[in-house]
């Protein structure tokens, strides 16, 4: 079994300030003690990179290198795994954005769906209830 997690759980986990934050922490801790594998697809890292850096966003921005401090210690560990575009991904996006509608800011939300789908990933642990418009996978909020 595999799953995945959206950037929004970094996200908070990074951010102090937010409701969110020790939840979202107890929870990367929890991945980083699992053996299950956890794919960590690059849009997803990039979209952390490109918030938890963005001082219009973060009261307290990261720091470029503490963000990819980050990430870095979540590729290091052995069950943490990425992988990006394949052979079948525009096909696989098409179908998807197609039956979501996806428009504006749902289409990073179908690109990361398409990856976890080309990759036989079924699971991902996100806060954005828009997942739950692809069929094709199961969206669970590691907050509830």
């Amino acid at each position: 079994m595999s799953f995945t997690f959206d950037a929004n759980v970094l996200l908070y986990a990074s951010d102090e300030a937010s409701a969110h934050h020790a939840q979202a922490r107890a929870f990367l801790e929890q991945v980083a003690r699992g053996e299950e594998l956890a794919y960590l697809f690059w849009p997803t890292v990039m979209g952390y990179l490109r918030i938890a850096t963005h001082p219009a966003i973060f009261e307290e921005p990261l720091q470029p290198a503490d963000a990819v401090a980050n990430v870095d210690q979540l590729l290091a560990l052995p069950h943490v795994q990425t992988i990006g575009e394949q052979d079948r991904f525009w096909p696989s996006y098409r179908r998807l954005a197609g039956e979501a509608d996806a428009r504006g800011n749902l289409v990073p939300d179908a690109h990361l769906v398409a990856l976890m789908v080309e990759n036989g990933v079924r699971t991902i642990w996100t806060h954005d209830r828009d997942y739950r418009r692809f069929s094709s996978i199961e969206a669970r909020d590691p907050f509830d």
